[in-house]
């Protein structure tokens, strides 16, 4: 099908409401718009320089741990939440009670992240995946009593009210066969269509069907980061969308709603396509800045003399946690309270660290340098 003749589907009567029935999309797409084929062209050499890095930077999972708890907390804020990444990186027990919520939620989706990512060596993507990594998703936060794990029973929708709503997702009976469609598709090999042409269409459809009553925007941004790496796009988990979605929110919400009202896929794929360029390319970015920084820690890493074993554990142990406390490192590192004083406040007289309490007890280090490359990207 030339995608310049797609059908997005029908609008159905209920009940004093019309629901949207998606077109399925298990076949092949093709198109005569040559733009395509010179972003799909740019994303795709995008995606495989950030893969190059991926594959060149020293112990590169360390520093991918950070890519996923930015990418919850900003895939976890396009839905309301308003946790900081500071925030993200501390235990529950610091956190203002009033935000507790919103730190559990981005806490859930760390762990999705995760183990979606560790399921994929084997499990393929699929419903099944994904309705496991929803159940992690909405455990124990605010979302708990909306099926979690379950494809939804009952009508959604995207808005205040039914009566007020923008976009009326199928009805709860449709969402088996639709999600079947959909599964099938993307892992239908007989299709000519190229893999980033093909998650593009698939995360349209997965927004469209919304098969869950909560957590489908979380869940269809993750489904792209997975499709990719389980295609072997990516070595590694390093792309994740929500950041330029954030950005562009009122452009994404338009394109999606313009396939389904104007049955325009073509500006959705290249919104897409865009998304995928210009993250990638941000990502490349964001690992100069860490070999750069990698570089200069190693360099001042042999300053520490005897000590430099210890500083060296220090300091893999803050690419992976970049906020600590005494207690936390004395743990980690199996020295004694007197051996962590001492070193931490070396790594403060070398600006490694940086105390952002201001208490004289529980005090906090920050490996400022490092979360600010996150924060900057």
């Amino acid at each position: 099908m030339n995608i310049k003749n797609f059908k997005s589907g029908i609008y159905k009567n209920q009940y004093q409401y019309k629901s949207f029935s998606p077109s399925k999309i298990n076949h092949t797409f093709v198109w005569d718009d040559p733009q395509i084929n010179i972003m799909l062209e740019d994303a795709t050499r995008a995606l495989g320089e950030l893969n190059a890095y991926t594959m060149i930077v020293p112990n590169v999972d360390i520093f991918i741990k950070m890519h996923i708890a930015k990418e919850a907390n900003t895939s976890s804020k396009i839905e309301g939440t308003k946790t900081e990444m500071d925030e993200v990186l501390v235990n529950k027990e610091q956190i203002d009670p009033q935000k507790r919520d919103d730190w559990q939620e981005v806490q859930n989706y760390i762990e999705a992240i995760n183990y979606a990512i560790l399921k994929l060596d084997t499990i393929p993507l699929s419903s099944r995946l994904i309705r496991d990594v929803h159940q992690i998703l909405l455990n124990s936060t605010r979302g708990e009593n909306k099926q979690p794990g379950e494809f939804r029973k009952s009508q959604n929708w995207i808005g205040t009210s039914l009566n007020t709503a923008f976009f009326i997702p199928p009805t709860h009976d449709e969402v088996p066969e639709l999600m079947g469609d959909l599964e099938k598709f993307l892992h239908n090999q007989e299709l000519q269509v190229p893999h980033l042409i093909k998650i593009a269409i698939a995360h349209y459809q997965f927004e469209t069907i919304h098969p869950f009553l909560d957590g489908n925007g979380r869940i269809g941004r993750l489904m792209i980061t997975l499709y990719l790496v389980s295609n072997g796009l990516l070595k590694k988990p390093a792309l994740y969308l929500s950041e330029f979605i954030e950005k562009h929110k009122s452009i994404y919400y338009d394109s999606l709603t313009n396939v389904r009202e104007k049955n325009d896929l073509t500006s959705w794929i290249k919104f897409f396509l865009e998304a995928v360029i210009e993250t990638a390319q941000s990502g490349v970015v964001t690992f100069e800045k860490i070999l750069i920084l990698k570089s200069d820690m190693d360099g001042l890493m042999m300053t520490f003399g005897k000590r430099a074993h210890n500083a060296s554990k220090l300091l893999e142990f803050l690419y992976q946690n970049p906020i600590v406390n005494m207690a936390e490192v004395s743990q980690e590192l199996s020295i004694s309270k007197a051996t962590t004083s001492s070193l931490i406040k070396d790594f403060e007289d070398k600006n490694i660290l940086i105390e952002f309490t201001g208490f004289k007890r529980n005090k906090h280090y920050l490996f400022k340098k490092y979360l600010d490359i996150y924060s900057s990207s």
